[in-house]
Order: structure tokens, then C-alpha cells, then sequence
């Protein structure tokens, strides 16, 4: 039985190997007729093409992923806790106590969060209040995304507040103007007085001390930060309540790790997301419109490898003789196939790798260089573009299988003609 099978395998092995030797003499050798050398190295060419454009595409996708989520970062958390149901939860509970003392917590902010109406002079608008202790400025990349002014909720005598440069452009508001922002919200306890409605509103005053910009209209068009202190004010909350705490880790690198034990302590009340999933519908979107594009690609891709059919069809026609040669030196019609599909799966692999290699090489040099310019008034110079190798295996992979599609069909209209000509 052992013989058996390591005959079969010999025997396959050796089959390959001749279609295989076969296949690469008729690519790289010269044909009778040269259309044919002209065809093949147009079907390379296209599918190149198409490879490269693939890379290009994926890589430019991650590259603007990769922008947007370093933006996220400079204002959202490491990980982000939030009731799985309610709005407020007791931060010195024993759960939370414990979250605090983890050694990968490096700083646990306080967050209270809440719609309110803004006013400055005439002008007003609604907007979402965050109030964060002081180590928000530790816990954030705030500074570096500050558009104007400083970073500073309590200067030691008036409250302070930052908001988003899209908040600050409708208010026309500006750092250390010298009228304050109103914020105003509605009395928990009390009842609407018709006859004097401001009455039925909480009512506080900040100056503005800087504003910040995270290029993202969710925050910078609706967030003003001020003080967890001030928003428990006007919210009238109680000085142990929150709606979230923010957490820092010591090592983002071990989020995940950190997320789960954290997790295990909190249980199913609370809900613990990281970055992405903090953001998880827009990262969504961002990943489907990428595997959007690459599926249209994909069919052009698909296109392209047809030429492949006509440069095998004329190839077999032009090796007829040798076709004959090969069958009356014993070769069955499986193994005439094989030299002809080995040789449809070259041609793809050909341009796959050189449309792989130079697309890697564009990449890299705009990762590096960034010689293809955005223009002015916007968020970087260059496209952004990482590249990476998974992509480039993914498309490697998708080639082939479309050289095999496109390889295929002739093959098997030769292997009927051969049949019908015995």
C-alpha cells in the first residue's frame, strides 16, 4: 500500500514537473508567429496593471484609515466604560475602586456628558457638554490638536471651556475673548414655569481658554470640554456620579488584555470598548467602502485576464503539431491540459508579481517621499498610504484564481477538440 502511494505521488510529481517544463518553453520561447509573443505579453501587461491598481487602491484606503484613527486618538480613550443600560453609575463603587488600582490603568478620568444650549451674545446653538477632570490633558493628545488658546478647564478663579473649532466658528467665538459662554440646561427637579421659562434652566458661564480642532465634524461641529466639577453643576449630578470614565493604559499595546480584565471585573452592567469600537460605525463604513472598491477592481481585474483566453487559443493553435507530437508519444489528455493551463496561470502570475512588485514600490515611495500631493488646505500634504503585506498577498492570491478562471475555458475546448480528433 506504501508503494503504492509514493508510486501515485512520483507519478504525479513527475507529471507536473514535465507540463510544468513544457508550459515555461512555450512562454518564454519564441512562437511561429509573433502576434502571439505580442498577446502574451499583453495579457501580462493588463493584469499587471490591474495588480498595481489593486495595491495602490488597498493601500490608500489604509492610509487614510490610519490618519483618521490617529486623529480619533488624540481625543478618544484607550478604553471607554458606559452603562449597558442607564445613563449614571457610582465611580467609587467597589468595581470602579478595583479598575483603578489595575497596573495597566495609567490615568482614570472622570466624564459627564450631556446635550445643552450655548449662547454668546446673539448668537446660540445646541451642543454636547464633556466635563473631565484634569487628567483628560494626561489621558489625550489634546495639546497637539489645540487650534487656538491653551488647554485649561480651571484657571484658578473662572471656569474655563474649549470648545470645537466648528462651535467656535457658528458662535464666533475666540480664546480669552472677554464676554463668556453661557450654557444653559434644564432644572432636574423643577417644574416648567410658563410665565418665566429661563427660570426652569440652569444657567452657567465659562471663558473660553482655547479651541480645538479633531479635523471631525462630531466633535469639533458639537464637543465644548469644560470641567467635570462645572458640568456636575449645571447637570446636577452628585459628586460621585458619572456617565463614563475614560481610561489610559500603560501599555496600548495590551489593550485587549486589559480590556477583558476589566471587563471580568465590571461584569455585564457596563459596557468597556476600545478605540474602534468607540468608533465602530464609522471604521465600518470605512471597511466596506474599501472592499467596495476592491470588488469593482476586482472586475476589471477579471477583464483584463480574458485576454488570456485569446492568447491561449492562438498559442494552441499555433502548437497543434506539437499537441499531435506529445499525444502519440503517449501523453494522455490531462497532462496536454496541464501544460496549457500551467502556461494561462504563468502569464497571470507574471503580471501579478511585476504589477505587485512596482505597485509595493509606488507605495512605498509616497509612504516615504509623498511625491503625489494633496494640495493646499488640507489635513496632510501627501496621500496618505501604509502599505502592507496581507493586502499584497490578498491580491496575489485573487490574481491567480482569476488567471486559473480565465486559463481554464480554453483548455477544456482543447481537450474536447483533441478528443474528437482521435
Amino acid at each position: 500500500m506504501k508503494n503504492k502511494l509514493k508510486n501515485t505521488f512520483q507519478n504525479k510529481l513527475r507529471d507536473f514537473s514535465f507540463s510544468f517544463y513544457i508550459a515555461k518553453r512555450y512562454l518564454f520561447s519564441k512562437k511561429s508567429h509573433n502576434a502571439i509573443n505580442i498577446i502574451s505579453g499583453i495579457s501580462a501587461a493588463g493584469v499587471g496593471v490591474g495588480a498595481m491598481a489593486l495595491v495602490c487602491v488597498l493601500s490608500v484606503f489604509n492610509g487614510f484609515e490610519s490618519l483618521i484613527a490617529d486623529m480619533f486618538s488624540a481625543f478618544d480613550p484607550d478604553l471607554k466604560i458606559t452603562l449597558t443600560q442607564g445613563k449614571t453609575f457610582d465611580v467609587n463603587s467597589a468595581e470602579m475602586s478595583e479598575v483603578r488600582k489595575l497596573k495597566s490603568v495609567a490615568y482614570f478620568t472622570e466624564v459627564v456628558e450631556e446635550n445643552a444650549l450655548l449662547r454668546f451674545k446673539d448668537k446660540q446653538m445646541p451642543a454636547t457638554i464633556k466635563g473631565v477632570s484634569e487628567d483628560f490633558r494626561k489621558m489625550t493628545r489634546i495639546d497637539s490638536i489645540m487650534y487656538d488658546g491653551e488647554f485649561t478647564l480651571y484657571d484658578g478663579a473662572f471656569q474655563r471651556a474649549v470648545p470645537g473649532v466648528g462651535v467656535a466658528s457658528i458662535l464666533g467665538l475666540g480664546s480669552n475673548f472677554i464676554d463668556p459662554l453661557m450654557i444653559y440646561a434644564p432644572k432636574r427637579s423643577a417644574k416648567i414655569n410658563l410665565l418665566r421659562p429661563e427660570n426652569s434652566f440652569n444657567q452657567v458661564g465659562a471663558f473660553v481658554s482655547g479651541i480645538f480642532a479633531v479635523q471631525q465634524l462630531q466633535y469639533d461641529d458639537h464637543y465644548v470640554l469644560v470641567s467635570v466639577s462645572l458640568a456636575r453643576d449645571l447637570f446636577e449630578y452628585e459628586s460621585n456620579k458619572v456617565s463614563s470614565v475614560e481610561i489610559k493604559l500603560a501599555n496600548a499595546v495590551d489593550s485587549e488584555k486589559a480590556q477583558k480584565q476589566i471587563k471580568a471585573i465590571l461584569g455585564n452592567r457596563y459596557e468597556v470598548k476600545n478605540r474602534y469600537e468607540q468608533q465602530e460605525s464609522f471604521f465600518k463604513i470605512m471597511q466596506i467602502e474599501k472592499w467596495i472598491t476592491y470588488l469593482i477592481l476586482c472586475f476589471i481585474l477579471l477583464i483584463a485576464s480574458f485576454n488570456i483566453i485569446g492568447s491561449l487559443s492562438m498559442l494552441i493553435i499555433d502548437k497543434k503539431a506539437d499537441i499531435d507530437t506529445l499525444r502519440n508519444l503517449g501523453a494522455n489528455n490531462e497532462l496536454i491540459k496541464r501544460i496549457f493551463l500551467y502556461e494561462g496561470w504563468m502569464i497571470a502570475a507574471v503580471g501579478a508579481l511585476v504589477g505587485i512588485g512596482l505597485g509595493t514600490l509606488l507605495c512605498l515611495l509616497q509612504e516615504h517621499v509623498g511625491f503625489l500631493k494633496l494640495g493646499s488646505g488640507y489635513i496632510v500634504e501627501a496621500y496618505p498610504v501604509v502599505t502592507n503585506l496581507m493586502d499584497s498577498l490578498l491580491v496575489l492570491i485573487t490574481v491567480l484564481f482569476m488567471g486559473f478562471l480565465a486559463a481554464y475555458y480554453p483548455v477544456r475546448y482543447i481537450k474536447k477538440e483533441i478528443s474528437d480528433s482521435i
